[in-house]
């Protein structure tokens, strides 16, 4: 799994758990962009988190 080169956000793990209490394992996957940023003066192809991209701490190509 992807993750974000800004915050490092990625996967979170834990346990999903049904109406009868069954227990077992599940993945919240962050959302993660490909997308074509400013890095040290040229463009350059970059996972980001969606929240880093709406926050302004990427610089886009």
């Amino acid at each position: 799994m992807a993750k974000c080169a800004v915050c490092g956000k990625g996967a979170h793990f834990g346990i999903k758990v049904s109406h009868s209490h069954r227990r077992s394992n599940r993945m919240w996957k962050s959302n993660i962009k490909s997308v074509r940023a400013i890095v040290n003066g040229t463009p350059k192809r970059i996972n980001v988190c969606t929240s880093c991209l709406r926050s302004g701490k990427v610089e886009r190509a």
